[in-house]
């Protein structure tokens, strides 16, 4: 598991910072992951850094000049290798003639046999909308829901396999799988249901989800022409059918093994035991409401113990260190990056529980690949976090909550200003209005939020982690 750590220093205007930062980053295949990967293949790691500061990543690498790279650093060697490796490497030669599109994973040409949540969506009430509408209209109701459907299953990273009119049949971990699939559907389909209500249609739309996940056979080529598709062949798909079937309009229905993957990220409603046409037995299901606000997306799906921390004594002793240091007033800086599942998050577990004893201030940002468009995404979860804003709670409410937090740190009014607006709360009056461009209300927000932690700093140690960093 890579550990990068560095040092910072302070402005010499204030007291040095006692803070440690922690980032977690999984290795996703992100553009500058890919270019770090190309870089090692040639023998020429050591330039990571040169490309990452420039923002180089592999779309950039076929209009490279060799001044171009000179002007970064490269001595003359590495800056030929680099050029000639352009015209001939297939990863850069694939990105050279489709340099600004990102390619998707494409389905094997072979079935295989994988787990797979499968989500089946219906809209509500077709029948009856087909007997009342032109058949026109229908069609651009009909068509509108399915670009809905597309739209959010593609940020969630779901795989439409099959249109079915008005059902659409949709694969998550396959083509591509990853750890959270069946989070990713759940997801997906409470997205899908807020999306499709608020959409300007003839008639009010809904919409029922059912959710499964189990193994199956994936892949084979059926039909062809425009009537091709991935088939997909097991009860999983057809329990997510049932399940659908017996949903209430506007809700999400998942399946036993579905939730056994969820731990407590969602609020979750237990339907009990269902008898559902041709399956064996009983099936229990659930219906979900919502996501919950958890603290940690790793505590929550771990909520039965943590296994023991086993053979990462190295890097434990390096965050324990680091800790050390940012204790006497030298800010450290460390970075876990490394592949889904290798154990980044339980290797910050692990430093929680040494620091358990020691006064600190403990700061936890959870970054997410859905909201990479939202830069204060995992700053506005912190603060809703740290001053305990319900979901129910009314605007006032919530407004005072985060003053009695913001007090703490004799927040200024101005600052507390921003910070409202930040989530997005009305200012009553006890605000100052503040007349700032875009640009100029961007750049006093993150001023606002270095001197609060500069304030928290002055006093006790800060532990600050970012879990989940794209």
């Amino acid at each position: 598991m890579p550990l990068a750590s560095g040092s910072y220093n302070a402005r010499a205007n204030i007291a040095k910072l006692s803070a440690l930062v922690v980032a977690g980053k999984s290795a996703r295949g992100g553009p500058m992951q890919q270019i770090a990967d190309w870089l090692e293949r040639l023998g020429l790691g050591q330039y990571v850094q040169a490309f990452a500061e420039n923002e180089i990543d592999l779309s950039v690498l076929p209009h490279l000049t060799d001044q171009d790279l000179k002007d970064i650093g490269l001595p003359l060697g590495p800056r030929r290798k680099i050029l000639a490796a352009v015209g001939k490497d297939p990863v850069a030669t694939e990105v050279k003639s489709e340099p600004s599109v990102r390619s998707e994973p494409k389905p094997q040409e072979v079935a295989e046999r994988r787990q797979v949540t499968v989500m089946f969506s219906d809209l509500v009430g077709s029948t009856a909308l087909s007997a009342r509408m032109d058949p026109e209209d229908l069609r651009e109701v009909i068509s509108a829901y399915q670009k809905c459907v597309a739209e959010a299953m593609r940020r969630f990273g779901g795989f439409v396999a099959k249109y079915m009119g008005d059902g659409v049949l949709v694969y998550f971990g396959y083509p591509q799988a990853h750890e959270d699939d069946a989070a990713q559907a759940v997801r997906a389909g409470l997205d899908l249901i807020a999306t499709v209500t608020g959409l300007k249609s003839p008639a009010s739309l809904q919409t029922r989800v059912g959710i499964a996940t189990g193994m199956v056979v994936v892949g084979d080529l059926i039909g062809s022409g425009e009537a091709q598709e991935r088939g997909i062949v097991g009860e999983t798909p057809n329990l997510s059918a049932r399940l659908q079937s017996i949903a209430e309009p506007n809700t999400v229905v998942i399946a036993e093994g579905t939730r056994n993957l969820l731990g407590n990220l969602f609020e979750l409603e237990d339907l009990g035991p269902k008898d559902l046409k041709g399956i064996a037995g009983p099936a229990r299901a659930w219906a979900a409401l919502r996501a919950n606000s958890v603290e940690s997306r790793f505590e929550a799906l771990h909520m039965t113990g943590l296994a023991a921390l086993v053979g990462r004594e190295e890097e434990s002793e390096l965050l324990m260190r680091r800790w050390s240091r940012a204790k006497t007033g030298e800010g450290q800086v460390v970075l876990l990056s490394g592949e889904p599942g290798i154990g980044k998050s339980r290797l910050t577990a692990g430093l929680l529980e040494c620091l358990v004893a020691e006064p600190h201030t403990r700061l936890r940002y959870f970054c997410s690949p859905q909201h990479t468009d939202s830069a204060l995404y995992p700053v506005i979860g912190q603060m809703e976090r740290a001053a305990e804003l319900a979901r129910d709670d009314a605007w006032q409410a919530k407004l005072d909550k985060l003053d009695a937090v913001l007090a703490q740190t004799s927040t200024s009014v101005q600052d507390a200003a921003l910070f409202a607006e930040m989530l997005s709360l009305p200012n009553d009056g006890s605000y100052p209005t503040l007349d700032l461009t875009a640009q100029q209300r961007r750049q006093r927000t993150l001023e606002a939020l270095t001197a609060q932690v500069v304030r928290l700093a002055s006093r006790q140690p800060v532990l600050m982690i970012f879990e989940d960093a794209h």
